[in-house]
């Protein structure tokens, strides 16, 4: 069994990576923070077509499979871009038996967001600010409709954080609750992907300052101290970049083992990120504490997405349950 990506893939992330470092970047994640609009934006996702990667060609999208929009997510979290590809991901599932809804999304005429929490007044969702269409649960069955956004004060004000009251609804799927679960576990591979490019590039960031800075008359990056840091970063991104393959792999091809492989991912996500965040910081010493540099961008991001789509003990929770359910047949 190959786990390693195709060259159609690979083609897609290197396209990627120089559409998202020329349409985005740490510098506009900042300004966003004082109310500048969020790059790349919808409209640029939209008409690059990453908004439909896996939405079916019958309703306008590329009918590409859950692991060519990850790699694509990938290199979107390393430069901080938004609104989130998670949110397409989510949307694309729950969306797959309303194809004229599904055109909507893949051609960008519309925005969606999806609710966490009951549509009569939901926690802070992501992409919420800019959306101009919700999904949401509600008493089992799935609802669209138009909505009053309340964003707060961003700690990462690329993922478009609101609370969101219905104003309208229409049900689009009774008894949605097996849809709802499976829309979740998929945000959760492509929110996975996007943490592991924004701690990919945390390390890098980390490392290259370890490549300059002299102390003592030596590079830092000759002490042992941080040499250690780094090479711990670094392994818990490569660990997360298997995890996220197989999850993205199993939405495609092996279903049954989505929940598992969704939820790992998601958990070591959260704690991967961090860490990468943290050490980043810590190898840039005085300066990586101030807000002029953008270490404190990926930090902010770190504490934000361990918090969406459930924490990392909720999700190792639901491994652990997991886990044990499959070892006893």
């Amino acid at each position: 069994m190959n786990f390693d990506l195709g060259p159609d893939q690979r083609d897609a992330a290197g396209g990627a990576r120089d559409f998202y470092r020329g349409s985005a970047s740490p510098a506009a994640a900042r300004a966003a923070l004082e109310g500048g609009p969020v790059e790349p934006g919808h409209e640029a996702l939209a008409g690059i077509g990453y908004l439909g990667i896996t939405v079916p060609e019958s309703a306008g999208g590329a009918g590409g499979s859950l692991l060519d929009l990850a790699v694509v997510a990938e290199q979107g979290g390393a430069v901080l871009a938004g609104p989130s590809l998670v949110t397409a991901a989510r949307a694309a599932v729950l969306l797959a038996e309303h194809p004229d809804l599904a055109a909507q999304l893949a051609d960008g005429s519309a925005a969606f967001a999806v609710l966490d929490g009951p549509v009569t007044g939901s926690a802070p969702s992501i992409d919420a600010a800019g959306a101009t269409l919700f999904l949401g649960l509600d008493d089992g069955a799935l609802v669209v409709g138009e909505g009053e956004a309340t964003p707060g004060r961003p700690l990462d004000a690329t993922r478009g954080l609101a609370g969101v009251r219905l104003t309208s609804r229409r049900v689009l799927a009774e008894d949605a609750g097996a849809l709802w679960a499976r829309a979740r576990q998929v945000a959760a591979v492509v929110l996975a992907a996007e943490d592991l490019g924004a701690a990919d590039a945390a390390v890098q960031l980390a490392v290259d300052y370890a490549k300059e800075r002299e102390a003592f008359g030596r590079r830092i990056g000759s002490y042992q101290a941080v040499k250690h840091m780094l090479v711990d970063a670094w392994v818990g991104v490569d660990q997360l970049r298997s995890l996220v393959w197989w999850a993205a792999w199993a939405a495609d091809a092996a279903p049954d083992e989505l929940p598992l492989a969704a939820s790992a991912a998601k958990a070591h996500a959260a704690e991967v990120l961090e860490r990468a965040a943290e050490t980043c910081v810590q190898v840039h010493g005085g300066i990586g504490y101030t807000w002029e540099h953008d270490a404190h961008l990926y930090w902010r991001r770190a504490k934000v997405d361990r918090l969406l789509l459930g924490d990392a003990a909720e999700h190792l929770d639901a491994v652990a349950r997991l886990a044990v359910a499959g070892a006893l047949g």
